[in-house]
């Protein structure tokens, strides 16, 4: 078999996978445009088009702004908390100390539960009066009337907590596998030339963490754009607005308030606005790791 024949099957080899793709991600991405400059409401067989008032409407409703205002302080903190507590636990794991293996696997083990078993779980420590928190300072004799996900000004970082909490051990194993490739002469050259282990760490080990550091930041900035699990698990977006990510928000607009159109704009903001912070993200970090 000539070479362009066996160029030209391989082609068919890849139709399949073609397909797929179109038809699961191109297509539903252009009816999405499509739907948000409709009046759709998701069952109904005839729909109008109404132009750009979807868009219209989101701009001027509070909505909008509340929901990208909890998503960017979800993402913010959950990129800066969760790599340092990750980079911290990796730095600390990372020494000879015995039992290494078993803390590892520990600290990874709420990585495997799924997002549903974690928000129930979460959901019964946060609990007023009998959750778990709660009975632990009533059997200290503390007096309290904490409740995390039914208080506006505590629901949105008690759910970001969770959600570090979960992913925390990826970000530490990550971090683990970039520092167990420093070189350990050059290590032994900063002790040498009298680098203390706050220099050896800013110096060399987090310059050499670039890549490592990228691959975080990036997982870490997509979970928190796209958070949806656990508003919609531990508080249904409550109290309130407290929790309504532009993601829960798009759901909740689209299979609640049978607002499909409305919700496809929406969705079409949500994608332009995650598009557009991924991607500077991803640049700002490559040119940090190319000059590192």
């Amino acid at each position: 078999m000539s070479s362009t024949v066996m160029k030209k099957s391989m082609y068919w080899f890849a139709l399949p996978a073609l397909i797929f793709y179109l038809t699961f991600w191109i297509f539903p991405i252009l009816r999405l445009f499509q739907y948000s400059i409709t009046d759709y409401n998701g069952y109904a067989q005839a729909y109008n088009y109404i132009g750009f008032d979807n868009y219209k409407e989101l701009f001027r409703s509070d909505i909008l702004g509340i929901s990208l205002k909890n998503t960017l302080i979800y993402t913010f903190v959950t990129v800066i908390a969760g790599n340092i507590i990750g980079l911290a636990m990796a730095l600390l794991l990372n020494m000879k100390i015995r039992g290494t293996g078993i803390y590892r696997s520990l600290a990874y083990i709420p990585t495997l539960f799924s997002a549903i078993v974690v928000g129930f779980l979460w959901s019964y420590v946060y609990m007023p009066d009998y959750g778990l928190i709660s009975s632990f300072l009533d059997k200290l004799g503390i007096a309290n009337e904490l409740n995390f996900l039914g208080d506006y000004s505590t629901a949105l970082y008690s759910i970001i907590f969770v959600e570090i909490w979960k992913t925390i051990g990826t970000t530490m194993i990550i971090f683990l596998a970039g520092l167990q490739t420093v070189p350990s002469d050059l290590l032994e050259a900063g002790r040498i030339d009298g680098c203390g282990s706050w220099r050896l760490l800013r110096h060399v080990k987090i310059p050499l963490l670039a890549t490592a550091i990228t691959i975080n930041v990036t997982l870490s900035l997509i979970n928190g754009l796209k958070a949806f699990d656990f508003p919609f698990i531990m508080t249904n977006g409550g109290p309130g607005t407290a929790t309504n990510t532009l993601i829960y928000t798009i759901y909740k607009m689209a299979f609640t308030e049978q607002l499909f159109g409305k919700a496809s704009a929406l969705g079409v903001i949500s994608f332009a606005v995650i598009i557009v912070i991924t991607a500077v993200f991803v640049l700002k970090m490559n040119k940090r790791e190319v000059s590192a």
